[in-house]
């Protein structure tokens, strides 16, 4: 059958693929699980929409090829910031994923929940069903924890969750170090508590990368009630008055729409969901005119409320052990590497970005730890660059609880324009203390005895860089971002707010944003398993209303 054609306002043909129940714009690690979820019902049509390609690049499975697929347009949509004040005035590659899986494709791999308090204060704010005791059956059903289920985990889901497949003795002395400074070792970081020190648990199966691709996508591909297309760039939602019933979208041979009788959900997360919102007309009616965007929906904090963690990235050359950076830079060593994946799944090649974590206080007044460590063992000056030609480790540390606020915004009304992405890192006096106070934490945790006979010595920032005011600015010029973006459609009730507890923007019928973006605040800890959490709930939320008549 020849699917009809419409014109849009600039007069060009629009192919018309068909009309859906749910259309879902975004094949991250939530709009896989949504399309999974909802396409579970065989009377429902869902179309899913990804801007990038299949999965099929060798890099994404191997994981180790975060270094191969970040920065790279094949699989990353390529965003930088803009020029950072507490940066001294550098800008960031900021990577988010742009193929089938999202940022699960091309992230660190970790499994991290976050802080029962980060839930529980999402529910204080008035987020009715989002408190940690809300949240922990959504986290549990989907994952299939290697160790198997008990109170606190799940075992049989799509969401793979096993032990890292090597340990280097250098990352051990680190941990016994943080022991001796009162950080505790700890085997699980995922009970409510996170605080202590020990090895992340990952995403992977047998030492290959566990995308949200493989663990919901694919198995609900054989659904003929499901329709995936990739190469789909999302350009507005379509509205009848106030209410979502399409979207507009390129596809390689030119324009394209689809219409949504159910909703529209946008799952393009906490860069691409906002900057939607605002091509459709739905956010600051003063940055909108200026594009000449027709305004539908005054949500002046679309795009605002964007959070993320800046972590602080201290390099210690060490003796009487080995590092990556020897293995690396040795031609015998890269071989060996190599042989070790190939034939047992093992070594190297199975590294997430950072393989040792730990979770403490910057000062004992907390309540909770507001510090999260990622400890590597290798060393560099900048994301791909070469490793460093001796022996080192580095202790990257982020606060988790930032007080600093940034935006998105639309530079241009065209959808293909990267946004203005400023994050305003360490823009308030308190993200400068806790800069300063975690350098000073991990300096005491490096001159502990376990870490004595490897004669740690500080190369950055340096052992002379002393004072408050020297620190802070130290972590400006090593401080990056750790590619933890939320919040800026922010759920609440509040004017600060632009989706309510169900995740239905507020004031336009039809629509709702399931991402990272609707977080209140920052997960403490690592975000991608919390965004999974998120479309786990919202699936449920979408379906209970369709069965009550509820709107959308």
């Amino acid at each position: 059958m020849t699917l009809p054609a419409e014109w849009n306002m600039a007069g060009e043909s629009v192919k018309n693929i068909g009309t859906f129940d749910y259309v879902v714009v975004g094949a991250g690690s939530a709009g896989c699980v949504l399309a999974n979820r909802l396409s579970a019902d065989p009377t429902m049509r869902v179309l899913l929409l990804e801007a990038g390609g299949r999965d099929n690049y060798i890099w994404i499975h191997i994981p180790i090829g975060y270094l191969y697929t970040q920065n790279n347009p094949r699989t990353d949509w390529c965003f930088k910031t803009t020029s950072e004040a507490g940066l001294n005035g550098r800008a960031l590659n900021y990577p988010r994923g742009r193929v089938l899986g999202g940022c699960s494709s091309i992230n660190g791999m970790i499994y991290m929940r976050g802080q029962a308090r980060d839930y529980d204060l999402w529910r204080q704010f008035g987020n009715v069903g989002w408190s940690w005791d809300d949240v922990l059956p959504y986290f549990k059903r989907s994952e299939d924890y290697a160790h198997g289920a008990d109170e606190a985990h799940g075992a049989g889901g799509e969401w793979r969750v096993e032990e890292p497949r090597l340990s280097w003795e250098i990352l051990d002395a680190f941990r016994a170090a943080a022991a001796e400074t009162g950080i505790p070792k700890t085997a699980d970081f995922n009970r409510g508590n996170n605080e202590g020190c020990g090895y992340f648990q990952v995403n992977q199966k047998r030492g290959v990368r566990w995308s949200t691709a493989k663990a919901f996508l694919r198995p609900a591909l054989r659904r003929p009630n499901l329709t995936v297309v990739t190469r789909a760039q999302a350009k507005a939602v379509r509205f009848d008055g106030r209410r979502a019933v399409g979207i507009e979208f390129w596809r390689g041979d030119g324009p394209a729409c689809a219409e949504a009788r159910g909703e529209v959900i946008l799952a393009a997360g906490a860069i691409g969901s906002p900057q939607l919102l605002q091509l459709s007309g739905v956010g600051p009616g003063a940055l909108l005119r200026a594009h000449g965007i027709e305004l539908r929906r005054e949500l002046a904090c679309v795009g605002e409320n964007l959070q993320d963690h800046l972590q602080i990235r201290t390099v210690y050359k060490v003796k009487n052990t080995r590092t990556m950076n020897e293995r690396a830079n040795s031609l015998l060593g890269r071989v060996g590497m190599g042989v070790e994946y190939l034939l047992f799944r093992r070594g190297p090649l199975t590294m997430a970005p950072s393989q040792l974590g730990g979770f403490a206080k910057s000062d004992p007044s907390r309540e909770t730890p507001n510090l999260e460590y990622h400890v590597q063992p290798l060393s560099l000056d900048r994301f791909g660059d070469p490793l460093h030609p001796f022996p080192a480790f580095t202790a990257s540390v982020c606060n988790l609880q930032p007080t600093s606020r940034g935006f998105v915004r639309m530079q241009s009304a065209d959808p293909r324009a990267h946004p203005e992405i400023r994050p305003n890192y360490l823009t308030t006096h308190e993200d400068r203390a806790v800069a300063a106070d975690a350098i000073r934490l991990t300096r005491r945790i490096c001159t502990a005895p376990a870490l004595a006979r490897f004669a740690p010595e500080e190369y950055k920032p340096g052992a002379h860089v002393r004072s408050d005011p020297d620190l802070v600015h130290a972590a400006g010029d090593i401080g990056t971002t750790i590619f933890h973006p939320v919040g800026t459609c922010k759920m609440g009730q509040d004017e600060t707010a632009v989706v309510d507890s169900r995740l239905r923007v507020h004031g336009i019928g039809g629509l709702r944003v399931v991402d990272a973006s609707i977080m209140p605040t920052i997960t403490s800890g690592n975000t991608n398993s919390p965004t999974i959490m998120i479309a786990e709930k919202a699936s449920d939320m979408i379906l209970e209303d369709r069965r009550r008549g509820a709107p959308g």
